[in-house]
């Protein structure tokens, strides 16, 4: 019967949401708030009570209504703010397009939900390390406090793009993109 009532209530969302014109979510600010069995694992998947959500009008659906509060990562509308799981990054970049080059560069990232985005002082390019193994895990920002992870593949483009600037720590690198230039890590 619990599995039942979830799976309603994550259809009740959908349909919810489904049939208004959304303010922005920042100025939703509902009493009713709770735990929703929603996990978005670094790969980009979105999985429900365990299960890979496959519809991705509904993953996208929800990642549109989706913020970054100081208590993690919820799904919210006019009614309701359910907090979320988030293993890394609430979204992935899939895919990188490249116009212009040098400082007149501009880079254009396509998220797992579709969202476009071009990196630029409001959307940067953040590269962190991991503590122990030192692997990069590159993101760029999204919309609010929402990143995207960048994926592998996507992540060697930028490599490729590469260009030390004057200026900068000798060995470092980075790309620009829209004026800015964004570090990506240093060469040895």
């Amino acid at each position: 019967m619990k599995d039942k009532d979830a799976a309603s209530r994550l259809d009740r969302l959908a349909d919810q949401l489904g049939k208004t014109e959304l303010p922005p979510v920042h100025q939703w600010h509902p009493a009713s708030t709770g735990d929703m069995d929603l996990r978005i694992a670094r790969d980009g998947t979105w999985y429900y009570m365990n299960s890979p959500i496959n519809r991705r009008r509904l993953v996208r659906l929800l990642a549109s209504v989706m913020r970054r509060d100081d208590d993690g990562y919820c799904l919210v509308t006019p009614t309701e703010k359910l907090r979320i799981q988030v293993e890394d990054a609430p979204f992935l970049v899939v895919e990188m397009e490249q116009e212009n080059d040098g400082d007149l560069q501009r880079l254009l990232f396509r998220t797992n939900v579709d969202d476009v985005v071009a990196a630029d002082k409001q959307h940067p390019i953040l590269v962190t390390h991991h503590p122990l193994s030192g692997e990069p895990s590159p993101y760029v920002r999204v919309r609010d406090r929402l990143d995207a992870l960048i994926s592998r593949p996507v992540f060697y483009q930028l490599v490729d793009l590469a260009v030390e600037k004057t200026g900068t720590r000798t060995g470092e690198r980075g790309v620009w993109s829209c004026g800015s230039f964004f570090v990506l890590g240093e060469v040895s």
